[in-house]
């Protein structure tokens, strides 16, 4: 049985448990709705391909169809981030996946370009959630000492979609059954988003959300249920309550994101994400194109970058291993320097193998890279206003986005393969310094601790 005085917090509480499996399934369970974020941003490449070889796009306009996803997810990160505060975390992704889920949908069926770009925007805005709502989640529903691990672990599940993504566009994308093949791989997401939906309807509210926004009984009812759950686990009585720490009874607003408590950080973390979309998504959703641009076919490119597909997922395995022993912010520093030195040696390969050897270098820093900056910056706001700083920090990057395509397409028109990579590299030097200077510790610090 487990008892607890009144002062002690859902906060005290959960940061004094042990990992245990219970943890593992909660996270597994939650990270579904990153499969469909990450089966969105990756198709984009993918995609690309075929509209352009289908005469849907040209390689100028291709910016528009990339650019309108990240419009809508520009506007998904900071509606439903701030929904998310004032609603609940459940029912923000729940109904940000629903919105995915039709918007694709009328991509695939979309008769023209303009159409497509009307409905791609619209996904995006459910898409655009996923990741803020999930980091939030999960940053508030486990341990202290293990927080780095079960975020990296979210992303490794979201990213075991890409192989998927990167083979159903190997196979489909190239043929014409009742419609051109990249339909389908839309179709696909669609539909299987509606079900994922129906898997996560049952996952709890969380007890931090509970509590400050008053609803204490539902807090500690749920709290009590997840403690007995992990003792059980455990196998033996769990770890005594730390001292209380001070939860503000009343929600916060977007206003306390420029208050002088947060401000540097809220600046220091748009900066960041203006610069990192440039480093991470100039190659994931460009690099079939960039190939093609280089007189390697559709099918060559198409299978070249399935293979280097299939490092996705190990990416976030290095920030498993990594994301509690090594403090974060200088992993961060490490792994964007990292990135910017294997995009220049990349852009210089010819020879199919080590396109390959290179590709798959760069997809395991950029992957670690993203475990890494994704649980760093669900730590920096306080419960209260947790998902709202991560959704409007992290939309800047969505909104980077929009441009990134842009300055992609000219860098290769005007200076090749080489200068988009040189454009890589200088945008992942920037986030190293911006984090290496401007962004404190976090490793095995309480949430609270770290927001105070």
């Amino acid at each position: 049985m487990i008892s607890t005085a009144p002062h002690q917090t859902v906060a005290a509480r959960m940061n004094r448990l042990p990992p245990t499996p219970f943890f593992t399934r909660l996270v597994a369970r939650v990270s579904t709705g990153a499969v469909f974020e990450l089966y969105e941003l990756f198709l984009t490449g993918y995609v690309a391909v075929a509209l352009v070889t289908s005469h849907l796009f040209t390689t100028a306009s291709l910016a528009y169809f990339v650019s309108a996803g990240f419009a809508g997810m520009f506007i998904g990160t900071n509606l439903f981030g701030r929904l998310s505060d004032q609603f609940g975390r459940r029912t923000a992704y729940t109904y940000a996946m629903l919105l995915y889920s039709l918007g694709t949908l009328l991509v695939a069926f979309a008769p023209s370009a303009p159409w497509i770009v009307a409905f791609r925007a619209l996904a995006g805005v459910g898409i655009g959630a996923q990741l803020v709502v999930i980091d939030t989640y999960v940053s508030e529903m486990t341990p202290a000492t293990r927080r780095g691990y079960y975020i990296a672990l979210s992303q490794f599940i979201g990213f075991c979609a890409v192989p998927v993504v990167a083979f159903l566009s190997y196979l489909l994308v190239p043929t014409h059954f009742l419609m051109d093949g990249w339909r389908w791989v839309m179709i696909i997401g669609a539909l299987a988003a509606v079900a994922v939906w129906i898997i996560r309807a049952g996952l709890p509210e969380s007890p931090r959300w509970y509590e400050t926004h008053g609803h204490l009984e539902e807090a500690d009812r749920l709290m009590r249920r997840i403690e007995e759950t992990v003792q059980r686990e455990y196998g033996r009585p769990l770890p005594p309550v730390p001292e209380h720490i001070q939860v503000p009874e009343k929600p916060g607003t977007f206003a306390e994101l420029w208050t002088p408590q947060y401000r540097a950080r809220t600046w220091m973390l748009i900066v960041f994400q203006l610069f990192q979309t440039l480093g991470y998504y100039g190659f994931a959703s460009w690099v079939p194109t960039l190939l093609v641009s280089e007189g390697v076919t559709v099918v060559h490119s198409l299978l070249y970058t399935f293979i280097i597909a299939l490092a996705n997922p190990f990416g976030p395995i290095l920030g498993m291993i990594t994301g509690d022993k090594v403090e974060r912010k200088w992993m961060i520093v490490a792994v964007a320097l990292g990135l910017a030195a294997t995009g220049l040696i990349f852009a210089s390969m010819r020879v199919p193998v080590w396109i390959v050897v290179f590709g798959i270098i760069f997809t395991l820093l950029n992957n670690w890279f993203s475990a890494l900056f994704h649980s760093y910056q669900s730590e920096l706001y306080p419960t209260r206003i947790r998902s709202t700083g991560v959704g409007f920090t992290y939309g800047w990057s969505r909104f980077s986005a929009i441009f990134t395509s842009f300055v992609i397409v000219w860098l290769l028109h005007t200076g090749g393969v080489g200068a988009v990579f040189a454009g890589i590299a200088g945008a992942m030097v920037i986030v190293a310094v911006i984090i290496g200077t401007l962004g404190p510790r976090t490793n095995r610090r309480p949430l609270e601790e770290i927001a105070n």
